[in-house]
């Protein structure tokens, strides 16, 4: 995506007032802008800005209150921001991205990669960057016995043919993103599996790969104990756990509400990766993509 340099944190902007981590905190346009400024100077390159809920059991929002919420916000987020931050729109509907890109957002991440068939070809007129996700079922619905054969053949698969679809429109591969959809219409064996195979996950996608883990369940069972997952507000560290570990594994961007910890994630990784070992063989896998602005 244009000026993105990768790898790169995405800032988690929602202006809305049932999103399950951190619904009504920021659904006033005035505090939602003010927490964008704060998540790019922690070193957020893109904020993604939403006026939808899409957590488990989540109706959807009409597309004219979404516009209402999230375009003041957006409008002013470009004219403060927009030199030092990309601005995406995170919605599925095709008439609330046209508005989101006409006040100044440059990218749409779109969970349902694609159901509103004015979308991709929307984003390619505009020449936006475009996000799609892996999402079984609806957010009213996904989490209602989600079941797969092979989660991460499955999940490769989609996104592979949502690629195609998204070139077919006349979308750059340069402006695309795949999403695996962590929480999205899978259980936490699901969504671990996905983690340990995201190389697999990369390599289907074809594109660069964002992991959004933020403070979602699976980190709550998974660093919980048996019967007492964590609550939401205890999730940070294992969010930048499974951060630091989608980046060693091929993720080019990750998605989280805190930026600052996710920021120097990479900037250590990075480091690390620079150093010169004494060992010829070290025991250092992580190789980071190389640090040039994207195409």
């Amino acid at each position: 995506m244009r000026g993105i340099e990768l790898p790169a944190v995405m800032g988690i902007v929602n202006v809305t007032p049932d999103s399950f981590s951190d619904g009504g905190r920021f659904l006033d346009a005035g505090r939602a802008v003010e927490h964008g400024l704060e998540l790019t100077a922690a070193g957020a390159a893109v904020l993604d800005v939403g006026g939808e809920s899409t957590r488990p059991g989540s109706q959807p929002v009409p597309a004219e209150e979404q516009r209402r919420r999230i375009v003041p916000v957006i409008r002013r987020l470009a004219a403060e921001a927009l030199e030092r931050v990309a601005i995406s729109v995170d919605t599925a509907d095709a008439s609330v991205a046209a508005e989101a890109l006409e006040a100044g957002a440059t990218v749409v991440n779109d969970i349902t990669a694609g159901r509103d068939p004015a979308m991709m070809p929307l984003v390619a007129e505009a020449g936006a960057g475009y996000v799609f996700m892996h999402m079984q079922g609806t957010p009213a619905t996904m989490q209602v016995d989600p079941r797969y054969d092979d989660v991460v053949a499955e999940v490769g698969a989609f996104l592979a043919e949502r690629r195609e679809a998204a070139l077919e429109a006349g979308i750059p591969a340069g402006e695309l993103m795949a999403d695996p959809g962590l929480g999205f219409g899978k259980t936490v064996a699901h969504n671990l599996t996905l983690l340990a195979r995201l190389g697999d996950i990369v390599a289907a996608a074809g594109v660069p790969v964002l992991v959004g883990p933020s403070r979602k369940g699976f980190i709550g069972v998974a660093g919980g104990t048996p019967g007492a997952p964590l609550p939401v507000d205890l999730r940070e560290d294992g969010t930048l756990a499974t951060v630091v570990w989608a980046l060693d594994h091929g993720a080019s961007m990750v998605r989280v509400h805190e930026v600052a910890p996710a920021v120097e994630a990479i900037r250590l990784l990075r480091a690390v990766a620079a150093a010169t070992p004494t060992d010829p063989d070290p025991p250092v896998s992580w190789r980071p993509p190389t640090p040039a602005v994207a195409s």
